[in-house]
């Protein structure tokens, strides 16, 4: 799909992601798929280029479209669920990926960080998306998560099991070699493993530093799966740039994140959810384990923020995946302020935050002149309320409109 030459958006509000509130009576002008002007509605007439289409957004918020930096787009959970998707043959993954994708932009999730998906299928998805085969979102993905031997995540082709410093230089590389785009690392145990607790240790202080340095050295950024405090400071100290979860910070430990800079993606949903857990059939043992650590996950959460930690979404699951009457993306959002951040600072922490982070701030995350036009529509205000997300209706991507549920239908 090719974007028209160009499109005015009319009759809607814009929170760009720089101002504190909406922009009434808003208009936004996209040309050749980047956003050429935004701001209050033009007086008067204004010459259009040929071809140019007007779109009626029937006084809906516009806003950029959201970023989710704890993605699985092949996740395969213990249980029936997963099993299925595990079971699958590479052409049927890459399907049921593509399927994920196509399903996550149309929820207005139009970046994803993958951080462990099967048999670098995702590379692939990624130049299928890019070259217009498959709509997807623009894809940011660390390849296989290291781990060591035995450790969380194994068993599975997302992960690539290393030993020893040597082990985690060569698994870094190997990934960038690939094509990623930032690294992950297992450095604490987790809610899937079954033989291994939140608190347990994985990774040693050596191999910890030879994952970090090799991937800055390569100009690559380091996020961790981690839970328990102590490893997660012995990582910061050693120029960690992200932690997956936190399930267990301490006051200590969230200030040292805050000073390194060391952004927090908390994936709060992972702790509350029933819901997708039965659906999935997901055993007892994972239930109890996540589902109990809720309140002390709630707690670190709101450590980091009155440390000031760099908060960032992150579902952990699909980010289009049903949940609980809206998406695991919205949800997380949802969470995210219940549990303190305002609604302004959680949209940003969906936007303009984790763009940046993934060194795409001038291309993506806000609506201004230049970047990108992957834009969504709500109705409501989501800086008052972000359940208005909830009522999202129309998506655009590179300034093609992909998702536009008031469409007139044909013949009406």
């Amino acid at each position: 799909m090719t974007p028209a030459p160009e499109i005015v958006l009319r009759n809607c509000r814009v929170w760009d992601g720089v101002v504190e509130t909406p922009i009434a009576d808003a208009e936004v002008v996209v040309r050749d798929g980047r956003i050429l002007a935004c701001g209050p509605a033009a007086s008067g007439d204004r010459s259009l280029r040929p071809g140019a289409v007007d779109v009626d957004l029937h006084g809906a918020t516009v806003l950029a479209g959201l970023v989710n930096m704890h993605t699985h787009l092949s996740l395969s959970l213990p249980g029936p669920g997963g099993d299925a998707v595990a079971g699958l043959s590479p052409h049927a993954l890459a399907l049921h990926m593509a399927d994920q994708a196509t399903r996550t932009l149309r929820a207005g999730v139009t970046t994803v960080r993958c951080v462990a998906e099967k048999d670098h299928a995702e590379f692939a998805l990624r130049e299928a998306i890019a070259a217009g085969w498959v709509p997807g979102p623009r894809i940011f993905t660390a390849g296989r998560a290291l781990a060591c031997t035995g450790g969380h995540g194994h068993g599975s082709t997302d992960t690539l099991e290393c030993d020893g410093a040597d082990g985690f230089r060569r698994g870094a590389r190997a990934q960038i070699r690939a094509g990623a785009d930032l690294i992950k690392v297992m450095i604490s145990g987790g809610i899937a493993g079954e033989h291994e607790a939140i608190d347990t240790p994985q990774l040693t202080s050596a191999e910890m530093a030879a994952a970090i340095e090799t991937a800055h050295a390569w100009g690559r950024k380091v996020t961790a799966h981690a839970g328990p405090a102590p490893v997660i400071e012995e990582a910061v100290r050693l120029g960690l740039d992200c932690v997956e979860h936190g399930y267990q910070l301490t006051p200590a430990v969230a200030r040292l994140m805050a000073e390194r800079g060391t952004s927090l993606v908390p994936t709060l949903v992972v702790t509350r959810c029933r819901e997708f857990f039965d659906r999935l059939g997901v055993p007892a043992w994972m239930q109890q384990r996540s589902l109990g650590a809720g309140e002390r996950h709630a707690a670190s959460y709101q450590m980091a923020l009155e440390a000031g930690v760099e908060v960032m979404l992150g579902s952990d699951m699909p980010p289009a995946e049903p949940f609980e009457g809206t998406t695991a993306t919205v949800r997380e959002l949802e969470h995210m302020v219940a549990l303190g951040l305002s609604p302004r600072a959680a949209l940003a922490a969906a936007t303009a935050v984790p763009a940046r982070w993934l060194g795409a701030g001038d291309e993506l995350g806000t609506v201004e002149p230049g970047k990108w036009a992957d834009l969504i529509a709500v109705d409501g205000d989501p800086t008052a309320d972000v359940s208005a997300l909830r009522r999202l209706w129309w998506v655009m991507k590179g300034g093609v409109v992909v998702r536009d549920d008031r469409r007139a239908a044909p013949g009406s």
